[in-house]
This record gives structure tokens, sequence and C-alpha cells, in this order.
């Protein structure tokens, strides 16, 4: 007996050895906004996206360490001069200098010696100028920023003979042996931002079941460890610098822990993005602003402005303060850091339900009848 099958035909379907769609729900070709729905949903969109943003990444970060640091160019040269800068020779030499850097030296007049040194370790100073006899007398300091002395040495030295005016450089605060070039500082407040963040984005992909108290909690507790370790090494093991420990320890803590919040901040406020502006603010704009590898003087005028406000910026002058000018701790780049903690830790709380992970609360079965 024969099957009827009726007048419905085939079911609808793919056509078998790649024929044309047949009719039917799963035959029907995909429309470009389906296909873009599919597509928003699939793991590639946010793979194609980090492909565009890894590559934008790493041409920035070359361009804001080149344009910071590669040419570094002085514009205002703060210089403590004793007694009347209208002394010949040191109008001489000034006016030789400014041609020579192309720039001013921004000069402050002292009366006493002892109140320009003073200026020199408050860092409001970056050399002292007086006359002596026919000559002049040239005090740079190599700790208030490495580049800058080195500058103002090679210029000091030309320009004196130059215009026949005897010249006396001496550097009155030189850099440790172990870091004859001043980078040391900051490297290690590098360490500590890039480490900071980066173990907060540890902490929200493998401990993703913190509660928010705890995340912040976690975070201290890392960066307390990590700050010691970074000193520890430095000064203990490499011997590159004689630091006063407990207190660059705890700011390299505090830097550490402030890294560490700002992520955690964005990450609330962004989700899986928050990468991109801690990258952003923290190492393409922080770090090559905070006159740790290029003294402020000779930063584009608007980093150097920017970059005392931003955590690596702070990190690097309370570090620098405590190492070659104890006594002189000013509490502006503590402020800085604590200002950003606050405000990220403030933040992430309020918007700490959008955070992603936590855990969830379980409602136990009621008990049966």
């Amino acid at each position: 007996m024969a099957d009827h099958r009726g007048d419905s035909g085939p079911p609808a379907g793919p056509a078998p050895h790649g024929g044309p769609a047949l009719p039917g729900a799963h035959g029907r070709p995909r429309t470009g906004a389906g296909k873009w729905a599919a597509f928003k949903k699939s793991p590639y969109f946010p793979a194609v996206v980090l492909i565009f943003i890894v590559a934008a990444a790493a041409g920035l970060f070359a361009g804001s360490y080149t344009y910071a640091m590669a040419n570094p160019t002085p514009r205002s040269i703060p210089t403590a001069v004793v007694g009347s800068p209208d002394t010949p020779p040191v109008k001489a030499f000034t006016q030789g200098m400014e041609k020579a850097l192309n720039a001013s030296l921004r000069l402050t007049g002292y009366p006493t010696y002892g109140r320009a040194r003073r200026a020199v370790d408050e860092q409001e100073e970056f050399a002292i100028l007086r006359a002596r006899g026919r000559g002049v007398e040239l005090d740079v300091s190599g700790a208030s920023g490495a580049t800058v002395a080195q500058l103002l040495t090679q210029s000091g030295a030309k320009v004196g003979k130059a215009i026949g005016v005897d010249v006396r450089i001496r550097d009155i605060k030189p850099l440790q042996k172990g870091d004859p070039r001043g980078l040391a500082l900051f490297y290690i407040s590098l360490a500590a931002v890039i480490i900071g963040f980066v173990g907060a984005i540890q902490l929200s992909v493998h401990a993703r079941g913190l509660e928010p108290a705890e995340r912040i909690a976690c975070t201290a507790v890392y960066a307390l460890l990590g700050g010691f370790c970074i000193a520890a090494v430095v000064d203990w093991w490499l011997t590159a610098l004689r630091l006063p420990f407990v207190e660059s320890w705890l700011i390299l803590a505090l830097t550490m822990f402030t890294s560490g919040m700002v992520f955690t901040m964005f990450n609330a406020l962004m989700g899986r993005w928050a990468m991109i502006p801690t990258w952003g603010l923290m190492v393409l704009l922080g770090n090559p602003s905070s006159g740790g590898a290029v003294s402020w003087p000779l930063l584009p005028s608007a980093l150097g402005l920017v970059g005392r406000w931003l955590p690596p910026g702070g990190s690097v002058n309370a570090q620098h303060t405590a190492v070659y000018f104890g006594g002189h701790q000013h509490a502006f780049p503590f402020l800085v850091l604590a200002g950003w903690s606050v405000l990220s830790c403030t933040v992430f709380w309020i918007w700490r339900h959008r955070h992603p992970g936590g855990r969830e609360e379980t409602v136990a079965p009621a008990a049966d009848a």
C-alpha cells in the first residue's frame, strides 16, 4: 500500500548536498541585523574589540613615553640667586645660559646662601647661583632632578668658556652611588602602580566570590606585602638604594592600594572594559608625567602640571623626598594618594552592586510538610 504524505511536501530545512535553503524557519537566510546580533553575542565580538584596543594602546603607550621623555626640553628652571641678580658676572652668565638653553632661568633672590640652600632642600629651587669674585659659582642638585642637573652642568661649562667668565660647578645633593641616573625611584614606583592594578585584576578573575569589604581588605593586604617586597629587594638585596625603610615601604603600599582600588572602581562602573581607563590614567598619562624619569621643569608644561595630581606623580614625589630630603617631607603627595584611594573606595562602595562577582545568597529549601 502506498505511503501518502499529502500535498505538504518534504519537511522544511536546508537542501542536501549544499543546495539552496528550503523555505521554513530553519532555512530562512539571516538578515544583516540578525547576523550582527548573533555576532555581538558570540565570543568573537569582544575578541575583535580587544584586538583594536590592544593595537591602539601599544601606539599610545609608545607615543606618550616618547613625547614626555625622548627629548626633554627646558622651559623654566627655578634657580636661587644669592644677592643681586644684576651683578655683572651673574647677569652675563644668566643671559648666556638662557640663550644656550633656549629657556628662562626663573631667578629668585635670597639674602644668604643658607636660605637658598634651604629652598633647594624644600625642592622649591633646582640650583643656586652666586657671584664669586669675577666669576660665578653654580650649585646644582642631582637629587632634585638628575636631568636638570646634567643639563645645567653641561651648559654652564660651555657658557662660561664662551663669555669668558670663570664658572665653578658642584653638586650639593648628589644621587646615591647605586642609582647614578636617578631612575630607581621611578622604577619602584612604576612597579607599585602596575602590580597594584594587576593584583586587583587577578582578584576579580580568581576571587570573584569576595564581598566588597573583603575585596578592599584583600587589596590592602597584598599592597602591604607587595610594598614590603619591593623595598626589601631594592634596599636589602640589591643595595641599589638606601631607603628610609618604613616610610618608603608605606609609600609603596599606599601606591599599590590606590592603583588597585582605581581599577576596582572602574570595574564597578564599566565592567570588563575597566582596564581601558585604568591603563590610560595610570600608565599612559600618570607615569610619563610623574617626574620620575624626567624632572618636571623639562616636561611639557601640561604634563608637568597634571602629573602631580595623579597617583604615580604623588608616589614619585613622596618617595623622592623621603629618600633624598628627609625632614622636608610635604603633605601634598600623600594627600594626592589618599584622595584617589578615598574616591575609588567610595565610588566602588556606592556602585558595589554593579561589580562583577560576590557570593550569591542561597535560600535554604523549605522543610517537607
